[in-house]
């Protein structure tokens, strides 16, 4: 790994403009331009550089390309009363020079496909008319497709996934920790009630408008709270990862120490199918012992192993790391070793690795993971900032791959959007 210098590409930018609604000329403030900005480094494979595209984007969550490389971003919370920054590239050099705010819903998922914009607020699923070059046609009615999601502040961010035969498929996180739904108790029902509601995906059509869990097939459970979430057209499935549990320690001092508490569990990846079940809130998995431990709020000590039903991960990862986006590499521009990989964004930060918000990378061979994960890009945080105790410059949430092969990062507590490529 070498470290790098990222590109102060800021004054690319100064002829940022608004062009489209009259009441969207507040955009113009929201991406700041700048002639110069402090370097930040991170770290990257040899051949690799990095520079960053835009700035000013405060809660930047997930990012979908056009194949004429306009962006759209999805934000975690409004800017001027919008929550989606459009923004334009004119002359494909992969560096955006025009922008647009609309959509008066925070959120975290965004996809282009077919002709529509997906965007997802923390209840629901709209979707906006594309025209020939990738443009909102009106950005003030979207249909909503999906309406009446759980969304009780926590672990709320609704992502999603559009397959090729008119599917969606949305993520409802679990705003309970471990299903303790008696806050006096330490003992969780049995089964979790709110398994009919969150916890899970639920597919719907992409073409309906005002759909509700009535209308939706639960295509998987047991999952706590997905954010990371991806369709995998080569193996035509969904891959998605899983935010582990908390407080193993904090509840259950007599089981677990305060240091497993910080190693426990996993953060998971899965292959999903309809009636895919990841086992939450009955069992978790252990990264040490490689197993699918019982919870304790269902009788388990630490020990005991459960989940017969459930099905493994395909890849364990660092606990507490967060994952919140995933890309499969299907560009040329990389070296051959990343083509159909996955590429794994981490939005928190690890006691084992003593550090986080980075980039990983999982080597695929035929569909299935092909060798050990690796640190791809690194140092988000800033250098040396894991033994400073200083709070990190940036956290990388979301990823998408542009039209010329290049990686995009969003940053939602730096606002920045950064651009990873191969060579000059």
């Amino acid at each position: 790994m070498k470290r790098i210098t990222i590109l102060t590409a800021f004054a690319i930018l100064t002829a940022y403009s608004s062009f489209a609604n009259p009441a969207d000329t507040a955009s113009a403030t929201i991406i700041k331009t700048k002639k110069a900005l402090p370097a930040a480094d991170i770290s990257l494979p040899a051949g690799f550089t990095a520079s960053i595209v835009a700035t000013g984007l405060d809660g930047a969550r997930h990012i979908a390309i056009a194949p004429n490389g306009s962006m759209y971003v999805k934000l975690g919370w409004l800017k001027s009363g919008k929550g989606i920054c459009y923004l334009k590239d004119t002359n494909g050099d992969g560096v955006p020079d025009e922008q647009q705010l609309f959509g008066d819903f925070p959120g975290t998922g965004i996809a282009v496909k077919n002709g529509w914009l997906y965007a997802s607020s923390n209840s629901g699923v709209y979707r906006y008319k594309l025209d020939g070059k990738y443009e909102v046609t009106n950005t003030t009615t979207p249909e909503k497709i999906v309406e009446g999601l759980v969304d009780k502040n926590r672990d709320n961010a609704k992502a999603f996934v559009l397959d090729n035969q008119s599917n969606i498929y949305v993520v409802v996180g679990s705003y309970l920790n471990a299903c303790l739904v008696n806050d006096k108790s330490l003992q969780a029902p049995m089964p979790c009630p709110v398994l009919d509601s969150v916890g899970g995906v639920w597919k719907f059509r992409d073409d309906k408008t005002n759909q509700t869990y009535r209308d939706a097939v639960h295509y998987a459970t047991g999952f706590k709270n997905i954010v990371a979430i991806c369709w995998n057209n080569n193996t035509g499935s969904i891959f998605a990862l899983q935010h582990g549990r908390d407080q193993l320690h904090q509840l259950f001092p007599q089981y677990y120490t305060e240091e497993q508490e910080r190693l426990l569990p996993a953060e998971t990846m899965y292959q999903l199918h309809q009636g895919s079940n990841g086992g939450w809130p009955y069992v978790y998995y252990d990264p040490f012992t490689h197993k699918k431990m019982l919870a304790p709020e269902y009788g388990g000590d630490g020990k005991k192993t459960g989940g017969k039903n459930a099905q493994d991960p395909i890849v364990s990862f660092p606990a507490h790391l967060a994952p919140d986006d995933v890309l499969f590499y299907t560009g040329s521009s990389f070296p051959a070793k990343y083509k159909n990989g996955a590429f794994i964004v981490f939005h928190g930060k690890s006691p084992q690795l003593n550090k986080g918000y980075l980039i990983a990378f999982v080597p695929f061979k035929n569909g299935k993971p092909s060798g050990e994960w690796e640190i791809f890009a690194d140092d988000f945080g800033g250098k040396g900032y894991a033994a400073s105790g200083k709070a990190p410059q940036h956290r990388p949430c979301g990823i998408a791959q542009g039209p010329d092969g290049a990686i995009y990062v969003t940053d939602d507590l730096g606002g920045a959007i950064f651009r990873i490529q191969y060579g000059k």
